[in-house]
């Protein structure tokens, strides 16, 4: 072994210590990327997404989406600000982005009101709810609700507000192309 392979050797060892699947990760096929994607959109807890950000050492870039409850946390209790700051913190800023899922903005959009709040950069997509129900609830509901498709829009223009960095925009549950119609026209006219 040569004097170039050797801290090589070490680098692997330590990175299979610290991150015992980067050696899978060194194997991983593209063509998994849609299905990797599509299992990682909504995520409730950091354990996972600290996972799913060690792709970036893999040169797989990695977003993660939190689903928060009705008060803006996790279904974990872990408020979204601190699991945003544990993720970069514990991958040292390895996912591209964070963006927040299945829950309606009157869930979270109090979080963003001081826009001082560095954190809050580190957001830059959103797929909301069209209801305002709770996940509880919806999950008894025997209808689907849809919400109100201009109300959604328009909290989507506030949350752009706060939100400077926010490019990617969609719909989660309960919506469909009038609530995407309305966000679209409420954020960019």
């Amino acid at each position: 072994m040569n004097d170039a392979e050797q801290p090589r050797g070490r680098m692997r060892q330590w990175v299979g210590r610290v991150a015992p699947g980067a050696k899978a990760l060194s194997q991983y096929q593209p063509a998994w990327l849609p299905n990797d994607i599509a299992a990682g959109l909504s995520v409730a807890a950091v354990a996972l997404p600290v996972g799913i950000a060690y792709a970036d050492l893999a040169g797989v870039p990695a977003v993660i989406s939190f689903t928060v409850e009705t008060d803006g946390r996790l279904p974990s209790g872990q408020p979204l600000v601190e699991a945003v700051e544990q993720v970069d913190l514990e991958t040292d800023g390895g996912p591209a982005y964070f963006m927040i899922n299945c829950a309606h903005p009157t869930h979270f959009e109090h979080l963003f009101e001081d826009p001082e709040l560095a954190w809050t950069e580190r957001i830059l997509g959103l797929r909301a709810n069209a209801s305002t129900r709770s996940h509880a609830e919806l999950d008894q509901a025997e209808d689907l609700d849809d919400g109100d498709p201009e109300d959604l829009g328009e909290r989507y223009a506030q949350l752009r507000r706060h939100l400077p960095e926010l490019r990617v925009l969609g719909g989660c549950c309960g919506t469909d192309h009038r609530h995407v119609t309305a966000i679209t026209t409420a954020c960019f006219g």
